[in-house]
């Protein structure tokens, strides 16, 4: 609004100053001619005035960095036809100042064709002026029209610059909010990562007390009441183990990993809990995975491993995982008994684990294949490296 203000004021003066040099030298003329003259200046000069009135009136109600309307359009090229055809008058030069003023803020304030249109009828108003008045004068006749073609071209300047600021403040405010919503984003998607991983971790451990928990109450149905203690003992571990593995499930969400370490680290605790022996192999150089690849590929290693110790007890299972140069593959594989169901084989927690290792595959674009090949299960897992 102070910016408004001060325009305005700049104008006011600057149509003060005009009219003052313009009508005092015509009426300090001696050509009879003048006196004429000086009846269609101060006509003219009061017409400007209104117009100038009406415009800034009509700019005070007009809400910030609304377009102009038609009847601003109509007070500039009303400005700007009356003060070209004041222009070639005897001593109206300076009133070209006016039709310039109209131009740059046509220029800069509204489209092309209305910008175009109020700068057209200045220029054309400067030729009817030059017949009227008998001006011969080629340097005014071509100077005037370049002035107010100039202050439309330097308004077009104006408004390509404010609207390249616009967007390019638009374009940042756009950018904070992409941002703010990108930090959203990860907040959720590391939340979905740890409950993932927590429940992968909590499906693991609770699969191997079903186990311990089935054979304590066998041992017990049989009397065995030591044998039965010593497998609530592994139950207990299990739970423990459960907790811990809870925690360094979501402290390897934040840190690198090896995936080949974890495994063997897997394998030997496989073996203690469920006398099973495993089979650990590497084919090809180790290297670092991404941490969501590694997690993917261990937790799949676990729930496969629960479900041999479910199906295939105290069986010989082989793990092996192979780094190639576009994916890293791991595979499970263990005996099966001929009467086993397809179905139970699955997983460990009733036909979802599978999906979810499925699931968690896809989000980082690899492939997940189980099946039965002829007395073995095989569980194959592949990942981008």
């Amino acid at each position: 609004m102070r910016q408004k203000m001060m325009a305005w004021a700049g104008r006011a003066f600057g149509y003060v100053w005009i009219g003052l040099l313009t009508i005092g030298n015509t009426l300090h003329s001696h050509d009879s001619h003048d006196r004429s003259t000086l009846t269609v200046q101060i006509v003219g000069y009061i017409v400007i005035g209104a117009a100038m009135m009406g415009w800034a009136l009509i700019e005070s109600r007009t809400p910030p960095n609304a377009p102009p309307g038609r009847t601003m359009i109509l007070l500039l090229g009303l400005v700007s036809g009356v003060s070209g055809f004041l222009c070639t008058s005897h001593n109206g030069a300076l009133l070209v100042l006016f039709a310039a003023i109209a131009g740059l803020i046509a220029g800069g304030d509204v489209a092309l064709e209305p910008a175009l249109a109020v700068s057209g009828v200045g220029i054309l108003a400067v030729m009817a002026g030059a017949l009227v008045f008998d001006s011969t004068d080629a340097a005014a006749l071509i100077g005037f029209p370049a002035t107010i073609l100039s202050a439309l071209f330097i308004g077009r300047h104006r408004r390509s610059y404010r609207v390249q600021a616009e967007q390019a403040t638009a374009l940042l405010e756009r950018t904070r909010e992409l941002q703010e919503l990108q930090r959203h984003a990860d907040v959720l998607d590391e939340r979905t990562r740890i409950a993932r991983e927590i429940h992968d971790v909590l499906a693991h451990s609770l699969g191997g007390l079903s186990i311990q928990i089935q054979a304590a109450r066998a041992v017990l149905e049989d009397g065995n009441v030591e044998k039965a203690m010593q497998v609530l003992d592994t139950a207990q571990r299990i739970a423990s183990d459960g907790l811990v593995e809870t925690k360094r499930a979501v402290h390897a969400l934040r840190a690198d990993i090896a995936l080949d370490q974890e495994l063997s680290t897997l394998t030997k605790a496989h073996n203690s809990q469920y006398g099973s022996e495993v089979r650990f192999a590497i084919d090809g150089k180790p290297r670092e995975l991404p941490p969501a690849a590694t997690m993917a590929l261990l937790r799949i290693a676990q729930e496969s491993l629960v479900n041999a110790a479910k199906h295939a007890a105290r069986e010989p299972i082989e793990l092996r995982l192979a780094y190639d140069a576009a994916e890293i593959r791991l595979s499970v594989s263990n005996p099966v008994p001929a009467d086993a169901s397809p179905a139970g084989l699955q997983t460990v927690n009733g036909g979802y684990g599978l999906t979810g290792m499925k699931e968690r595959l896809l989000l980082i674009g690899g492939t997940l294949d189980a099946g039965r090949d002829d007395d073995r299960w095989t569980v194959t897992a592949k990942a981008p490296a």
